[in-house]
């Protein structure tokens, strides 16, 4: 399965699952015909219209009809076509998903994927090209993973569907069609873990979904300046994988953290205040934040660029960051 696409690796994930556990069911809108990107396309053939089912476009009544099956004993994976339309479940979501196994004292389970597609790609505009993680992740209950390739989408999808906790599986519209040159070994993703994708000593950075892509760029460009990036893909948001964020800072001293979601509130800002609480000694400087600035999503291409952290101001400002802590230093 080598030159994988996220968009199959997907698909096949789920598939395995299905085959595997009779009571893993899909809803959403247009699911039977594969879904907005395509994700679902030809389940339905393999596994019928009884476990593949297409749904009114009312993502409340779809949310609310998934966490009625998972606490009955069905494992419902929900397609929202844009996390911006989450909105308009999050009553379901948040005050009855994530709340339903504390408020039974344990006695039931809400076994329940939540797929929601998101990021700034191909001018869509302010109300599809939202990035609302860190809504998820201020949530007790949920749990919530962005994998950043199509081997991690495979196998975190599986692992999802097999937790027993609502897991928002989060989706960059810019990955779908990208082919994984690495392909899919086999092996097994648990949620909670993060990955060191590529070693460095000078500087910390952390990232997820589509902005791993940009900062593993990035530090290949520093890596031409002699600055060593060590670049974590957090993979799990809930839960964090903090542990190898902060072995890592203890290493190189320095931590960046890049995401798509605008920068005030985001999940960059968790992680600077538990890195600075566990590990403050070991920093020779502020943790720096990379994100969107504080707006919505433009629709314009051109304003949709500039929105978007890329490699080139990535680069730009680890170097400023590198460079101003050696001054302070000396």
């Amino acid at each position: 399965m080598a030159n994988l696409r996220f968009v199959d690796a997907l698909r096949e994930g789920i598939a395995e699952e299905m085959r595997a556990d009779p009571r893993v069911m899909i809803l959403g809108e247009d699911v039977a015909v594969g879904g907005a990107f395509g994700v679902t396309r030809g389940l339905v053939d393999e596994f019928g219209h009884g476990r593949v089912i297409n749904t009114p476009i009312s993502e409340d009544t779809i949310m609310g009809i998934a966490v009625g099956a998972a606490v009955a004993g069905k494992r419902p994976i929900v397609e929202i076509m844009f996390v911006d339309f989450i909105t308009l479940a999050m009553n379901q979501l948040v005050n009855h998903a994530a709340k339903v196994h504390f408020m039974s004292g344990g006695q039931l389970a809400v076994p329940m994927v939540i797929r929601v597609q998101q990021g700034a790609q191909g001018g869509w505009g302010s109300q599809h090209s939202q990035s609302l993680e860190a809504w998820f992740a201020h949530v007790p209950g949920l749990k919530a993973v962005a994998p950043g390739s199509a081997a991690d989408a495979n196998r975190l999808i599986r692992a999802s569907i097999r937790d027993d906790s609502p897991v928002v599986f989060i989706e960059h519209r810019g990955l779908y069609f990208r082919h994984d040159p690495d392909g899919l070994e086999p092996g097994e993703s648990v949620l909670g873990k993060a990955h060191i994708v590529r070693e460095g000593s000078d500087i910390t950075l952390v990232s997820y979904s589509r902005m791993l892509t940009e900062c593993l760029e990035a530090a290949e460009d520093l890596a031409g300046k002699g600055i060593s990036v060590e670049v974590i893909d957090l993979r799990s948001l809930v839960p964090l994988d903090i542990d190898t964020v902060i072995e890592s800072v203890r290493k190189t001293n320095r931590l960046a953290v890049a995401h798509e979601a605008v920068v005030q509130g985001g999940l960059g800002a968790e992680i600077a205040a538990r890195v600075q609480e566990m590990a403050m000694d070991y920093l020779d400087a502020p943790v720096l934040r990379i994100g969107a600035p504080y707006t919505p999503p433009p629709a314009s291409p051109k304003l949709e660029r500039a929105f978007v952290p890329d490699r080139a101001g990535i680069a730009a400002r680890l170097h400023r960051m590198l460079s101003y802590s050696k001054e302070e230093g000396s």
